[in-house]
């Protein structure tokens, strides 16, 4: 089945008219008090596939965005899965560079910069009432991932991937057409995209529609929404605003949140201040969603909770985590190494990159470049990226271990531990913190917990660590920065 024809099929019926969508059914609620219904969504999405066919757009064409969040860019996403194209999002914040880079490697039939002036023409194409058919090996979309360690690759994600992913989702994490979804994640990501949007949809939820995390507006959007998702910023920043109260919460069925670690410290203040465990999860640009914790059940701040149904999750060696412990390869065996999965939402491969796609696969298994463990029960736990790895003096040093005692000292906001090159052991064990402190004495604190090699070895205060756009610290910019800070 075509994507789109899954979630349309959700889409609040029209009672006088049951096979479209219900025009009195909101589908975004505008901050401004206004909203788009779900019929016009349908519509509009008939209609932007139309004007793509007559475009001369074929099944399998890429149709390229760079946009700021909009309805529009949803309409264009849905016309394009509509058309049988595959849709591919860019960061709005790309440098041309960057995206010329991306046009010439996804090579797309349409490129659209601005979504809104580009439908002002859509009632003169005829709108396409049936969506073009798609199996569920057809491409659906080309994501790109961030880059950090080298050019960035497409992951392609099917029909099929996307499908297994959002119906799984949706069950694990109780969707019904009761609730709103406040959305004020970005568009370009699996996050926002594929996690967030395709659980409203598929419930005919409505979505207090955000352009961007805005402290007024997301506290006004809680009184309206039932289940947040977010990445661990927006969390810390509603922490933050005193206007963020047990109160202010209580509408809140659950809160959600994923794309990068989620800090103990905050795990644990905003239990304190909501009564409230934030729901913690584990997802990638290759699988979308991996793992998650209960809905019912017990969440355990630090923990990504548990394989969704149909994935399978095993803990493996090999060269991606050279002496990791003991090369698990059991399902829940304890030890630590790298995470390998597979499942009817795994990707099929990079775009035009088969040699890389080859690589990162063993046995049927996607290696995902994360380490972590799993308990006896199965739960999952991450230690971090394997090319964060720092071997020093010939020892395995876990910058999120790390990570974890330096967060809890006094005056230390976040920190990130990363290795570089040192004259005698190899590599040096360097922390980087927001906040400020004694670096001797921090280091001293350090040396109390942990062993000797893991603790750091210099620490560098910083008002700010450099980020992606959904969160995660770009630790290779700060080897790049530091890189040479042992050689004197």
């Amino acid at each position: 089945m075509n994507l789109y024809d899954l979630l349309a099929s959700r889409f609040p019926k029209d009672p006088n008219a049951p096979r479209r969508a219900d025009p009195k059914a909101p589908c975004f609620l505008m901050p401004d008090g206004g909203s788009f219904s779900y019929m016009f969504l349908e519509a509009a999405a008939a209609q932007v596939a139309g004007k793509l066919v007559a475009l001369g757009v074929q099944p399998g064409d890429r149709v390229a965005l760079q946009a700021e969040k909009s309805v529009e860019c949803i309409c264009v996403y849905l016309g394009t899965l509509k058309a049988g194209a595959v849709y591919v999002p860019l960061n709005s914040a790309y440098t041309q560079a960057e995206v010329d880079y991306f046009l010439g490697d996804a090579e797309p039939k349409v490129f659209v910069t601005d979504p809104l002036e580009w439908m002002r023409d859509l009632p003169d194409y005829e709108a396409l009432e049936q969506g073009v058919a798609r199996s569920d090996d057809d491409l659906a979309s080309l994501i790109y991932t961030s880059g950090t360690t080298g050019r960035s690759k497409g992951a392609m994600l099917s029909h099929g991937n996307l499908a297994a992913n959002a119906l799984a989702l949706h069950a694990a994490w109780g969707f019904t057409s009761d609730d709103v979804l406040l959305h004020a994640l970005p568009i370009f990501h699996v996050h926002g995209l594929f996690v967030a949007l395709h659980c409203a949809l598929l419930s005919g939820a409505p979505m207090v529609w955000l352009p961007k995390f805005a402290d007024a507006e997301v506290l006004a959007g809680l009184d309206r929404a039932t289940v947040m998702m977010g990445v661990p910023t927006f969390y810390t920043r509603l922490l933050a605003n005193p206007g963020f109260t047990r109160a202010r919460a209580d509408n809140i069925r659950v809160f959600i949140c994923g794309s990068a670690p989620l800090l103990p410290s905050t795990f644990a203040e905003f239990e304190e201040r909501t009564g409230q465990r934030i729901l913690e999860r584990y997802g990638m640009s290759e699988a979308v969603i991996i793992t998650t914790n209960p809905l019912d059940g017990d969440r355990i701040g630090g923990s990504v909770g548990y394989p969704l149904p149909g994935v399978e999750l095993r803990i493996g060696g090999g060269e991606e985590a050279p002496s990791v412990g003991s090369a698990d390869t059991s399902p829940s065996g304890g030890g630590t190494g790298v995470i390998q999965i597979r499942g009817p939402s795994v990707f099929s491969g990079y775009w035009r990159m088969p040699e890389k796609t080859a690589e990162e696969f063993t046995e049927g298994f996607f290696i995902t470049g994360d380490v972590g463990r799993r308990d006896p029960d199965g739960r999952v736990w991450i230690s971090g990226r394997a090319k964060d790895l720092i071997i020093s003096g010939g020892y395995n040093v876990y910058p999120k271990e790390v990570e974890l005692v330096l967060d809890e000292l006094p005056g230390v906001t976040e920190s990130a531990v990363i290795g570089v090159p040192h004259p005698d052991f190899g590599e040096g064990v360097v922390a980087v913190v927001m906040g400020e402190g004694d670096e001797a004495a921090m280091i001293a604190q350090a040396r109390a917990q942990l062993a000797a090699y893991k603790a750091p070895k210099r620490v560098v205060f910083v008002d700010e660590l450099p980020r992606n756009a959904m969160g995660k610290v770009q630790k290779n910019l700060l080897r790049q920065r530091y890189e040479h800070l042992f050689e004197a």
